[in-house]
């Protein structure tokens, strides 16, 4: 049964002015950890926020608020999911590689493809704390898989840290499955797919 709280939750597309909020979410999706990783020497989380919030602003970027989704309490944002079609990977990577290099000091242009031609990658999925345990994830994983179908992909795909039970017990709760291993950021994680 949905919690009643989740009626006042509304799931919209994002807006440009929406970046800050979004980029705080991305961040609490990656972790700091994952932050840090991207970061060059001398770089902090409070340099990787203005590249994400930057990078959100952006309409040629992965984290593009054009490929997110906000779950809205009134006029706060209060959750989002971020997600593309995987063929578009390395195009819309090209944004990050560059301000990586000049915001943080650090060349990622190496990094491996996280996703491939035939999904809709949902990079990143977060809700603020406070809002958490009231069907507000699980709400957004299903627009992001209405957006795949609008989009005529056949899957949502998406990477899970193998330290994160939770979050795969939430994703096979919707209907994910397992499909392979892969490493994002420094870390191990599953494949998974809808």
């Amino acid at each position: 049964m949905m919690n009643l709280e989740l009626k006042k939750i509304k799931i919209c597309k994002a807006t440009k002015e929406q970046a800050s909020e979004i980029a705080r979410l991305i961040m609490i999706a990656m972790t700091d950890e994952c932050c840090l990783y991207f970061c060059g020497e001398g770089y902090g989380l409070d340099d990787f926020r203005k590249m994400m919030t930057m990078l959100v602003e952006q309409e040629d970027s992965q984290y593009s608020y054009r490929n997110t989704l906000v779950a809205m309490d009134g006029h706060q944002v209060v959750g989002c999911s971020v997600s593309y079609d995987g063929s578009q990977l390395h195009a819309l990577r090209l944004a990050f590689i560059k301000a990586a290099k000049e915001y943080l000091g650090k060349d990622h242009s190496g990094m491996e493809d996280e996703t491939q031609a035939g999904e809709l990658y949902l990079d990143s999925l977060a809700v603020l704390p406070e809002y958490r345990r009231q069907g507000i994830a699980r709400a957004l994983l299903l627009a992001t898989k209405e957006r795949a179908n609008q989009h005529g992909l056949p899957h949502v795909g998406l990477l899970v840290d193998t330290d994160n039970p939770n979050g795969e017990a939430l994703y096979s709760s919707v209907g994910f499955r397992y499909v392979g291993d892969n490493r994002w950021g420094g870390h191990p994680m599953k494949h998974m797919i809808l």
